[in-house]
Protein backbone atom coordinates (compact mmCIF):
# COMPACT_ATOMS: atom_id res chain seq x y z
CA UNK A 1 0.00 0.00 0.00
CA UNK A 2 1.35 2.95 -0.89
CA UNK A 3 1.00 6.38 0.91
CA UNK A 4 -0.21 9.23 -0.70
CA UNK A 5 0.38 12.21 1.66
CA UNK A 6 3.86 11.43 1.51
CA UNK A 7 6.23 13.94 0.30
CA UNK A 8 7.83 13.65 -2.97
CA UNK A 9 11.27 13.78 -2.24
CA UNK A 10 13.65 13.68 1.00
CA UNK A 11 14.12 17.36 2.44
CA UNK A 12 16.22 19.88 0.98
CA UNK A 13 19.17 19.14 3.85
CA UNK A 14 19.32 15.15 2.88
CA UNK A 15 18.85 16.44 -1.44
CA UNK A 16 22.07 18.80 -0.51
CA UNK A 17 24.17 16.72 1.64
CA UNK A 18 23.47 13.80 -0.64
CA UNK A 19 24.19 16.11 -3.63
CA UNK A 20 27.56 16.98 -1.88
CA UNK A 21 29.13 14.04 -0.64
CA UNK A 22 27.67 11.67 -3.62
CA UNK A 23 29.19 14.64 -6.35
CA UNK A 24 32.51 15.07 -4.05
CA UNK A 25 33.19 11.62 -4.32
CA UNK A 26 32.31 11.18 -8.11
CA UNK A 27 34.78 14.13 -8.53
CA UNK A 28 37.79 12.86 -6.48
CA UNK A 29 37.27 9.28 -8.26
CA UNK A 30 37.14 11.05 -11.82
CA UNK A 31 40.68 13.00 -10.71
CA UNK A 32 42.38 10.23 -9.64
CA UNK A 33 40.94 7.66 -12.16
CA UNK A 34 41.93 10.65 -14.92
CA UNK A 35 44.54 12.55 -13.38
CA UNK A 36 46.51 9.59 -11.72
CA UNK A 37 46.20 6.55 -13.84
CA UNK A 38 45.63 5.59 -17.35
CA UNK A 39 42.03 5.44 -18.93
CA UNK A 40 40.02 3.35 -21.10
CA UNK A 41 36.09 3.44 -21.06
CA UNK A 42 34.32 2.38 -23.10
CA UNK A 43 30.27 2.39 -24.62
CA UNK A 44 30.53 5.68 -21.83
CA UNK A 45 28.60 7.85 -24.71
CA UNK A 46 25.61 5.03 -25.01
CA UNK A 47 25.57 4.77 -21.39
CA UNK A 48 25.41 8.32 -20.75
CA UNK A 49 22.53 8.43 -23.24
CA UNK A 50 20.61 5.94 -21.11
CA UNK A 51 21.88 7.72 -18.20
CA UNK A 52 20.42 11.64 -19.98
CA UNK A 53 16.88 10.06 -20.99
CA UNK A 54 16.33 9.14 -17.01
CA UNK A 55 16.42 12.43 -15.92
CA UNK A 56 13.24 13.35 -15.92
CA UNK A 57 11.52 11.01 -13.06
CA UNK A 58 8.22 11.74 -14.58
CA UNK A 59 9.44 10.37 -17.59
CA UNK A 60 11.22 6.86 -16.47
CA UNK A 61 9.15 4.08 -17.72
CA UNK A 62 11.46 1.73 -15.42
CA UNK A 63 14.43 0.73 -13.30
CA UNK A 64 18.18 0.59 -14.19
CA UNK A 65 20.27 -2.19 -12.59
CA UNK A 66 23.91 -2.05 -13.99
CA UNK A 67 25.84 -5.43 -12.94
CA UNK A 68 29.21 -5.81 -13.00
CA UNK A 69 32.67 -8.11 -11.48
CA UNK A 70 33.94 -6.81 -8.54
CA UNK A 71 37.99 -6.81 -8.48
CA UNK A 72 38.59 -3.98 -5.79
CA UNK A 73 37.36 -2.80 -2.90
CA UNK A 74 37.24 0.84 -4.70
CA UNK A 75 35.18 -0.59 -7.51
CA UNK A 76 32.31 1.88 -5.88
CA UNK A 77 33.34 4.55 -6.78
CA UNK A 78 35.98 4.47 -8.69
CA UNK A 79 34.10 3.16 -12.02
CA UNK A 80 31.82 6.47 -12.14
CA UNK A 81 34.61 8.41 -12.36
CA UNK A 82 34.15 7.30 -15.76
CA UNK A 83 31.00 9.62 -15.45
CA UNK A 84 31.33 13.35 -16.44
CA UNK A 85 31.38 15.98 -13.53
CA UNK A 86 27.69 16.98 -13.75
CA UNK A 87 26.32 13.36 -13.50
CA UNK A 88 27.73 12.95 -9.76
CA UNK A 89 26.34 16.06 -8.40
CA UNK A 90 22.58 14.26 -9.34
CA UNK A 91 21.67 11.76 -6.48
CA UNK A 92 18.39 11.03 -8.57
CA UNK A 93 19.77 9.94 -11.33
CA UNK A 94 22.99 8.32 -9.62
CA UNK A 95 23.30 4.76 -8.93
CA UNK A 96 22.12 2.94 -5.53
CA UNK A 97 24.33 -0.22 -4.37
CA UNK A 98 24.19 -2.60 -1.65
CA UNK A 99 27.39 -2.03 1.57
CA UNK A 100 28.34 -4.92 3.41
CA UNK A 101 26.90 -3.85 7.17
CA UNK A 102 29.99 -4.88 8.98
CA UNK A 103 32.03 -2.91 6.91
CA UNK A 104 30.50 0.58 5.85
CA UNK A 105 27.71 1.32 8.97
CA UNK A 106 30.31 0.18 11.95
CA UNK A 107 29.24 3.67 13.89
CA UNK A 108 27.18 6.64 13.54
CA UNK A 109 29.51 8.40 11.44
CA UNK A 110 29.80 5.80 8.77
CA UNK A 111 26.04 4.81 8.30
CA UNK A 112 25.08 9.03 8.17
CA UNK A 113 27.78 9.50 5.19
CA UNK A 114 26.24 5.70 3.29
CA UNK A 115 23.11 6.76 3.75
CA UNK A 116 23.30 10.06 2.42
CA UNK A 117 25.42 8.46 -0.51
CA UNK A 118 22.91 6.43 -1.71
CA UNK A 119 24.42 2.79 -0.13
CA UNK A 120 21.78 0.33 1.51
CA UNK A 121 23.05 -1.78 4.02
CA UNK A 122 23.18 -5.68 3.36
CA UNK A 123 24.00 -8.28 5.97
CA UNK A 124 26.76 -11.40 4.61
CA UNK A 125 26.43 -14.63 5.69
CA UNK A 126 29.55 -15.05 6.67
CA UNK A 127 29.05 -12.36 9.25
CA UNK A 128 25.65 -11.92 10.07
CA UNK A 129 22.94 -14.54 10.88
CA UNK A 130 20.34 -11.84 9.26
CA UNK A 131 22.36 -12.01 6.02
CA UNK A 132 20.83 -14.27 2.79
CA UNK A 133 18.61 -13.84 -0.31
CA UNK A 134 15.63 -13.16 1.68
CA UNK A 135 17.41 -9.74 4.10
CA UNK A 136 14.78 -6.51 4.42
CA UNK A 137 17.32 -4.73 2.41
CA UNK A 138 16.56 -6.54 -0.71
CA UNK A 139 12.87 -6.30 -0.78
CA UNK A 140 13.67 -2.42 -0.55
CA UNK A 141 15.80 -2.66 -3.14
CA UNK A 142 13.39 -4.13 -5.05
CA UNK A 143 10.73 -1.34 -4.68
CA UNK A 144 13.17 1.21 -5.15
CA UNK A 145 13.56 -0.17 -8.78
CA UNK A 146 9.57 -0.33 -9.25
CA UNK A 147 6.77 1.88 -10.43
CA UNK A 148 5.76 3.44 -7.11
CA UNK A 149 6.81 3.89 -3.65
CA UNK A 150 5.87 1.09 -1.45
CA UNK A 151 5.75 3.20 1.94
CA UNK A 152 2.92 1.95 4.51
CA UNK A 153 1.05 5.09 6.30
CA UNK A 154 2.45 7.08 9.16
CA UNK A 155 0.72 6.03 12.70
CA UNK A 156 -1.89 8.83 13.89
CA UNK A 157 0.09 8.09 17.45
CA UNK A 158 3.66 8.81 18.40
CA UNK A 159 5.84 7.62 15.73
CA UNK A 160 8.50 6.05 17.72
CA UNK A 161 5.43 3.10 18.96
CA UNK A 162 6.14 1.58 15.92
CA UNK A 163 9.20 -0.17 15.82
CA UNK A 164 9.37 0.66 11.73
CA UNK A 165 8.88 3.93 12.19
CA UNK A 166 11.91 6.27 13.88
CA UNK A 167 13.08 10.11 12.22
CA UNK A 168 14.98 10.10 9.46
CA UNK A 169 18.46 12.99 10.09
CA UNK A 170 16.53 15.74 8.77
CA UNK A 171 12.77 15.53 8.56
CA UNK A 172 10.59 13.64 11.45
CA UNK A 173 8.37 10.96 10.40
CA UNK A 174 9.69 9.61 7.68
CA UNK A 175 9.17 6.04 6.74
CA UNK A 176 12.07 3.56 8.10
CA UNK A 177 12.64 -0.08 7.97
CA UNK A 178 15.09 -2.10 10.28
CA UNK A 179 17.71 -4.85 8.98
CA UNK A 180 17.81 -7.19 12.23
CA UNK A 181 14.56 -5.70 14.10
CA UNK A 182 16.80 -3.55 16.07
CA UNK A 183 18.33 -0.92 13.74
CA UNK A 184 16.75 1.74 11.96
CA UNK A 185 17.55 2.87 8.38
CA UNK A 186 15.00 5.41 5.84
CA UNK A 187 13.13 3.52 3.68
CA UNK A 188 14.84 3.89 -0.16
CA UNK A 189 11.53 3.48 -2.01
CA UNK A 190 9.51 5.96 0.57
CA UNK A 191 9.52 9.35 -2.05
CA UNK A 192 7.78 9.00 -5.60
CA UNK A 193 10.50 11.07 -6.68
CA UNK A 194 13.07 7.42 -6.49
CA UNK A 195 10.54 5.39 -8.56
CA UNK A 196 12.67 3.42 -11.36
CA UNK A 197 15.69 4.31 -9.73
CA UNK A 198 19.01 2.82 -10.72
CA UNK A 199 20.42 0.11 -8.61
CA UNK A 200 24.16 -1.37 -9.09
CA UNK A 201 25.05 -4.64 -8.47
CA UNK A 202 28.09 -6.87 -7.75
CA UNK A 203 26.66 -10.19 -7.91
CA UNK A 204 30.15 -11.94 -6.65
CA UNK A 205 29.52 -10.71 -3.30
CA UNK A 206 33.15 -10.44 -2.56
CA UNK A 207 36.57 -9.09 -4.52
CA UNK A 208 37.80 -11.55 -7.00
CA UNK A 209 41.37 -11.01 -8.34
CA UNK A 210 42.32 -13.38 -10.55
CA UNK A 211 44.94 -13.51 -13.06
CA UNK A 212 42.90 -14.58 -15.99
CA UNK A 213 40.01 -12.02 -15.44
CA UNK A 214 37.54 -14.74 -14.50
CA UNK A 215 34.89 -13.97 -12.01
CA UNK A 216 33.53 -15.65 -9.48
CA UNK A 217 29.82 -17.59 -9.51
CA UNK A 218 27.33 -14.77 -8.83
CA UNK A 219 24.78 -15.04 -6.02
CA UNK A 220 20.82 -15.21 -6.62
CA UNK A 221 20.03 -11.74 -5.08
CA UNK A 222 20.63 -10.15 -8.45
CA UNK A 223 17.92 -12.98 -9.94
CA UNK A 224 15.11 -11.46 -7.22
CA UNK A 225 15.52 -7.56 -8.36
CA UNK A 226 14.93 -8.98 -12.12
CA UNK A 227 11.88 -11.45 -11.27
CA UNK A 228 10.55 -9.39 -8.76
CA UNK A 229 10.64 -5.92 -9.90
CA UNK A 230 7.67 -4.32 -12.10
CA UNK A 231 7.87 -3.63 -14.64
CA UNK A 232 11.55 -5.20 -15.69
CA UNK A 233 14.11 -3.04 -15.36
CA UNK A 234 16.61 -1.92 -18.03
CA UNK A 235 19.70 -4.12 -17.63
CA UNK A 236 23.46 -3.08 -18.39
CA UNK A 237 26.04 -5.44 -17.96
CA UNK A 238 29.69 -3.94 -17.05
CA UNK A 239 33.43 -4.86 -17.08
CA UNK A 240 35.96 -4.01 -14.60
CA UNK A 241 40.21 -4.26 -15.21
CA UNK A 242 42.51 -2.48 -13.73
CA UNK A 243 41.40 -1.37 -10.55
CA UNK A 244 42.62 -4.88 -8.99
CA UNK A 245 46.21 -3.04 -9.24
CA UNK A 246 44.74 0.33 -7.97
CA UNK A 247 44.08 -1.95 -4.61
CA UNK A 248 45.27 -5.65 -4.87
CA UNK A 249 44.53 -7.75 -2.16
CA UNK A 250 48.50 -8.66 -1.70
CA UNK A 251 49.08 -4.63 -1.14
CA UNK A 252 51.30 -3.84 1.95
CA UNK A 253 51.04 -0.60 4.06
CA UNK A 254 49.55 1.70 3.91
CA UNK A 255 46.88 -0.48 2.72
CA UNK A 256 43.62 2.71 2.73
CA UNK A 257 45.88 4.42 -0.31
CA UNK A 258 44.95 3.58 -3.83
CA UNK A 259 47.82 2.91 -5.74
CA UNK A 260 48.15 5.52 -8.83
CA UNK A 261 50.05 4.82 -12.13
CA UNK A 262 47.82 1.78 -13.14
CA UNK A 263 45.91 0.79 -16.13
CA UNK A 264 42.21 1.14 -15.98
CA UNK A 265 39.21 0.01 -18.27
CA UNK A 266 35.98 0.23 -17.93
CA UNK A 267 33.53 -1.18 -20.29
CA UNK A 268 29.86 -0.43 -20.45
CA UNK A 269 28.12 -2.60 -22.36
CA UNK A 270 24.68 -2.40 -24.44
CA UNK A 271 21.43 -2.63 -22.66
CA UNK A 272 19.93 -6.09 -23.09
CA UNK A 273 17.06 -7.60 -24.04
CA UNK A 274 15.16 -8.18 -21.54
CA UNK A 275 12.05 -9.32 -22.75
CA UNK A 276 13.99 -12.35 -25.00
CA UNK A 277 16.72 -13.33 -22.12
CA UNK A 278 13.96 -13.39 -18.90
CA UNK A 279 10.48 -12.60 -20.23
CA UNK A 280 9.86 -16.47 -20.04
CA UNK A 281 11.76 -17.20 -16.86
CA UNK A 282 9.51 -13.93 -15.32
CA UNK A 283 6.19 -15.30 -16.76
CA UNK A 284 7.10 -18.83 -14.14
CA UNK A 285 7.32 -16.57 -11.57
CA UNK A 286 3.91 -15.12 -12.29
CA UNK A 287 2.48 -18.25 -12.53
CA UNK A 288 4.27 -19.49 -9.24
CA UNK A 289 2.88 -16.10 -7.28
CA UNK A 290 -0.08 -16.82 -8.38
CA UNK A 291 -0.46 -20.28 -7.64
CA UNK A 292 1.01 -19.50 -4.24
CA UNK A 293 -1.81 -16.80 -3.76
CA UNK A 294 -4.78 -19.18 -4.90
CA UNK A 295 -3.63 -21.87 -2.65
CA UNK A 296 -3.56 -19.20 -0.11
CA UNK A 297 -7.14 -18.11 -0.24
CA UNK A 298 -8.42 -21.25 -0.38
CA UNK A 299 -7.01 -21.75 3.16
CA UNK A 300 -8.91 -18.22 4.33
CA UNK A 301 -5.11 -16.74 4.38
CA UNK A 302 -4.12 -13.51 3.42
CA UNK A 303 -2.53 -12.45 0.08
CA UNK A 304 -2.28 -8.69 0.46
CA UNK A 305 1.91 -9.16 1.35
CA UNK A 306 4.05 -5.66 0.18
CA UNK A 307 6.01 -6.10 -3.11
CA UNK A 308 9.49 -7.67 -1.89
CA UNK A 309 7.73 -10.18 0.48
CA UNK A 310 7.47 -13.18 -0.18
CA UNK A 311 5.92 -16.73 1.27
CA UNK A 312 7.73 -19.73 2.34
CA UNK A 313 6.77 -21.47 -0.88
CA UNK A 314 7.91 -18.32 -3.12
CA UNK A 315 10.92 -18.54 -0.96
CA UNK A 316 12.39 -22.50 -1.16
CA UNK A 317 10.05 -24.43 -3.30
CA UNK A 318 12.10 -26.21 -6.02
CA UNK A 319 10.94 -24.46 -9.05
CA UNK A 320 11.65 -20.79 -7.30
CA UNK A 321 15.01 -22.21 -6.83
CA UNK A 322 15.01 -23.13 -10.00
CA UNK A 323 14.02 -19.95 -11.45
CA UNK A 324 16.94 -17.66 -9.43
CA UNK A 325 19.44 -20.31 -10.31
CA UNK A 326 18.39 -19.84 -14.24
CA UNK A 327 18.10 -16.01 -13.94
CA UNK A 328 21.98 -15.36 -12.07
CA UNK A 329 23.25 -17.64 -15.17
CA UNK A 330 22.13 -16.04 -17.63
CA UNK A 331 23.07 -12.47 -16.01
CA UNK A 332 26.20 -13.80 -15.52
CA UNK A 333 26.90 -14.79 -19.41
CA UNK A 334 25.41 -11.27 -19.95
CA UNK A 335 28.59 -10.07 -17.99
CA UNK A 336 30.96 -12.74 -20.07
CA UNK A 337 29.68 -11.77 -23.57
CA UNK A 338 30.72 -8.39 -22.53
CA UNK A 339 33.93 -9.53 -21.54
CA UNK A 340 34.86 -11.92 -24.62
CA UNK A 341 33.88 -9.01 -26.84
CA UNK A 342 37.08 -6.94 -25.03
CA UNK A 343 38.82 -9.80 -26.31
CA UNK A 344 39.82 -11.58 -22.96
CA UNK A 345 40.00 -15.41 -23.48
CA UNK A 346 37.20 -17.86 -22.94
CA UNK A 347 37.13 -18.86 -19.17
CA UNK A 348 36.94 -22.71 -17.77
CA UNK A 349 32.96 -23.43 -17.88
CA UNK A 350 33.05 -25.00 -14.50
CA UNK A 351 34.08 -20.96 -13.28
CA UNK A 352 30.70 -19.94 -12.78
CA UNK A 353 28.73 -22.65 -10.46
CA UNK A 354 29.13 -22.48 -7.12
CA UNK A 355 30.35 -25.64 -6.79
CA UNK A 356 34.11 -24.44 -7.73
CA UNK A 357 33.91 -22.23 -4.94
CA UNK A 358 33.24 -24.65 -2.59
CA UNK A 359 37.12 -25.79 -3.10
CA UNK A 360 38.37 -22.57 -0.93
CA UNK A 361 36.71 -24.65 2.07
CA UNK A 362 37.09 -22.28 5.52
CA UNK A 363 39.95 -19.63 4.12
CA UNK A 364 37.54 -17.04 2.99
CA UNK A 365 39.92 -14.32 2.46
CA UNK A 366 43.68 -13.70 0.83
CA UNK A 367 45.27 -16.32 -1.78
CA UNK A 368 43.69 -18.83 -3.23
CA UNK A 369 45.00 -22.36 -4.52
CA UNK A 370 43.72 -21.04 -7.97
CA UNK A 371 46.49 -18.08 -7.68
CA UNK A 372 43.05 -15.62 -6.93
CA UNK A 373 43.12 -13.07 -4.40
CA UNK A 374 39.51 -12.86 -2.48
CA UNK A 375 38.99 -10.16 -0.64
CA UNK A 376 36.07 -9.28 1.81
CA UNK A 377 33.95 -6.76 -0.25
Amino acid sequence: MSNHNAPSSPSLPWRFSSSLIMGLTGGLSRSFSYGLNHMEVTGLDRFIATLDKRRDVERRERGLITVSNHVSVMDDPLIWGALPYKYSFNPSNHRWSLGSYDICFQNAALTTFFNIGQVLPTHRSNHSVHGGLFQPTIAQTIRLLSSQPFARPPPSHNPTSNPFETPDPFTSGSLTYSTDGVDSFPSPAFYPSRKHSWVHIFPEGRVHQHPHKTMRYFKWGISRLILESEPLPEIIPIFIDGNQEVMHESREWPRFIPRPGKKIKIAFGESVDGEKVFGELRAKWKRLVKLQKEALMKKGESTDWEMGELTEGLKYSREAVELRKEVTMRVRNEVLKLRKSLGYPDEDSKQGLVETWFEEGPKKTGKMEDGSWVGNT
